[in-house]
């Protein structure tokens, strides 16, 4: 397997190398399961992405008029604006769920259930396996007689109680019975890492659109970082991303070859 690094000052620049690296070092496959099955993409074998300086605004891409195509994703799709009725960060960061989601990315992160052997050991309220907080409608909260944790209220409250050398705070989407799913969660877990007074993010995507996925994805992903980091009282820091599926779909080939300036 081929390992592509990409070291970026901010979201656009990771998004543009990424785009021109893949028409030259992505191999191109064909779908054969979930979205997009039957036709062919560009894909890395694998790509890591640092980015130093995340927070710089825009977090968009934002395509020159002389290229005469549209930029990748819209400002409205990830704030909230005209057409959409749902912005990516409700969906990133809330726990709202449409008739017909299986998930969203928010449900899991803010509006995970305690059950089974945890809830019991919850129950117990024995110290050497449970780390029993107190209900507080916030990082533990009650609803129809559950309990649940908001992963991202549980990390801030854990960095504020303990500090920062604590190796154990990763936000997790995915769940083992997400094989079960047609279309599983793309996004699996996001690692944190408070270092030398900055909150920094490390990202993994199972298989992720680089055209809009990525830079939709990550705008909304550095918006919660800022988030916390401030919540927690530390700086906002730099991002790591790593897939093993990024990728082109066909459609976007052209569009990237147009904004490459490539044949």
């Amino acid at each position: 397997m081929d390992i592509h690094f990409v070291k970026a000052r901010d979201l656009p620049d990771l998004w543009f190398q990424a785009v021109y690296d893949i028409l030259d070092h992505g191999k191109r496959f064909t779908i054969d399961r979930g979205s997009y099955a039957g036709q062919t993409r560009l894909e890395y074998d694998y790509f890591i992405g640092h980015v130093t300086h995340p927070g710089t605004e825009p977090l968009l891409p934002d395509i020159p008029p002389s290229c005469g195509i549209p930029n990748p994703v819209e400002h409205a799709y990830v704030y909230g604006g005209e057409g959409y009725t749902r912005s990516y960060l409700e969906y990133l960061m809330t726990p709202h769920k449409e008739p017909g989601e299986s998930y969203t990315y928010g449900e899991r992160l803010t509006r995970v259930p305690l059950d089974g052997d945890k809830l019991a050991w919850w129950e117990e309220g024995n110290p050497e396996i449970i780390d029993r907080r107190e209900v507080d409608g916030r990082v533990v909260f009650e609803e129809d007689g559950r309990l649940y944790l908001n992963q991202i209220e549980w990390v801030i409250d854990t960095y504020r109680r303990f500090g920062p050398r604590n190796n154990q705070m990763v936000l997790q989407v995915a769940h083992p019975s997400d094989l079960a799913l047609v279309d599983p969660p793309c996004l699996r877990h996001i690692d944190t890492r408070i270092q030398d007074g900055r909150l920094h993010f490390v990202v993994y995507f199972r298989s992720w659109d680089l055209w809009a996925g990525l830079p939709a994805n990550l705008a909304g992903i550095q918006t919660l970082k800022a988030y916390m980091a401030a919540e927690i009282g530390v700086e906002d820091g730099e991002m790591i991303v790593e897939s093993k599926g990024l990728h082109l779909y066909g459609y976007a080939e052209d569009l990237a070859r147009l904004r490459c300036l490539k044949k």
